[in-house]
């Protein structure tokens, strides 16, 4: 951003970022395109693949990940964890062929084209984890939270989650040339742990604790800040249990989905509702097109694409075939967007110098296409699904 006061560069930042992702977001809705599109749209508009107005600074990364830790939470509050656990072993089925049918499509292919085998890993290792922020945020806008297939993609995108990690951690260690079964095994075991017990148990603690606290606390907004202590503090504890931290705060909503009152709810969506645009925008930032100059890097890329999407759409349907075809599809098109996740995976191997430049812009090309794909897709196959919208007059969910 040259000849602009250096007071004026975060303000000025922080305008376009937000400005763009709303006038862009509005656009889309009046062509009845979910808005989310637009909020990506303009992170691709503004960064430096078109205008080169805005640059991924570091800044703008904390506010992005602050942003989906938040919508995490937001969608936690709105799904109770009685629902989820019921549906957790066709999730656990849809969560496993949705990472493995990708990661060998990924490394398959990635052979075919010539690339090294350790490179093709971790092009196979990009295109496991769904990324769940992307689309629990088009089924919460759309009201679709409470359907079947909406809570098997919710639950399946959290184990998805954790396999993924699991994953990048192994292909990590066989690049690194150090490969320890033992400490692999036991993060994978203290993961799924965390997991289990606080979608378990979490809602029942917080029946008992958050009453007692209330009274306990002078301090305004009592609630709301006892809320914000329990994100934070089960993200931290995610990150050591061997998950994300957006874990953690989907955790956290979720166990205090049926004690907080409608008031916290509606602080947690203003505060949402000004950090998720720099978490879509920052998808779009990351976008670039000089990767694909070349002829055999754009083939690869619209490869890789095409195996992205079709390997969620079979791997994870037919984990859910017994639903019918119907939720099947809802659900392998729920699983398909990577989002931050296959970029996290493709940063790891650039910074490793086992991924290069092109390699990294084919995946982050994938990252973003399945992310802007999902939401037009997901409002085709959930029409005639009933939707329950929480506008902010009415009831919440649950």
């Amino acid at each position: 951003m040259p000849h602009v006061n250096p007071d004026a560069v975060l303000p000025l930042t922080l305008l376009l970022v937000f400005g763009s992702a709303k006038l862009l977001s509005e656009i889309c809705e009046r062509f009845n395109q979910p808005g989310i599109v637009g909020e990506i749209a303009a992170g691709i508009l503004i960064g430096p693949s078109v205008l080169h107005w805005v640059e991924p600074v570091e800044f703008l990364t904390v506010l992005s990940e602050l942003g989906v830790m938040f919508l995490l939470f937001r969608v936690g509050l709105e799904v109770k964890a009685s629902e989820l656990m019921r549906v957790g072993g066709t999730a656990t089925i849809v969560a496993v062929l949705g990472v493995i049918t990708p990661f060998a499509a990924g490394w398959a292919l990635s052979l075919l084209f010539g690339y090294p085998q350790i490179e093709a890993i971790f092009i196979g290792a990009s295109m496991v984890a769904t990324s769940v922020g992307i689309t629990a945020q088009v089924l919460a806008s759309m009201g679709y939270l409470q359907a079947r297939a909406s809570q098997i993609i919710l639950a399946a995108a959290v184990i998805d989650d954790v396999l993924g990690l699991i994953v990048l951690a192994i292909v990590s260690s066989v690049a690194k040339g150090s490969f320890n079964v033992t400490e692999l095994v036991l993060t994978g075991v203290i993961a799924i742990a965390f997991t289990v017990v606080v979608a378990r148990w979490g809602t029942r603690a917080m029946k008992r604790i958050v009453p007692k606290v209330e009274v306990a606390l002078s301090v305004s907004e009592a609630q709301f800040a006892m809320a914000i202590c329990l994100l934070f503090g089960l993200s931290v504890i995610a990150v050591f249990a061997g998950v994300a931290a957006i874990i953690g705060a989907f955790l956290a909503g979720m166990a205090l989905s049926e004690t907080i009152s409608r008031r916290v709810i509606d602080l947690t969506n203003g505060v949402t509702e000004l950090l998720v645009p720099f978490f879509l925008v920052g998808i779009g930032l990351h976008f670039n097109l000089t990767a694909f100059s070349n002829t055999s890097t754009l083939l690869f890329a619209v490869v890789i694409l095409v195996a992205a999407i079709a390997t969620k759409l079979v791997g994870c349907g037919l984990g859910a075939i017994k639903l019918g075809k119907a939720d099947a599809l809802r659900i392998g098109t729920g699983m398909m967007p990577r989002g931050e996740v296959g970029m996290v995976v493709a940063q790891l191997g650039l910074a490793m110098s086992i991924v290069s430049e092109a390699v990294f812009g084919v995946v982050v090309f994938m990252s973003v296409a399945t992310t802007v794909l999902a939401p037009p897709l997901l409002a085709v196959v959930y029409r005639g699904v009933p939707s329950r919208k929480v506008e902010p007059t009415q009831t919440r969910i649950g």
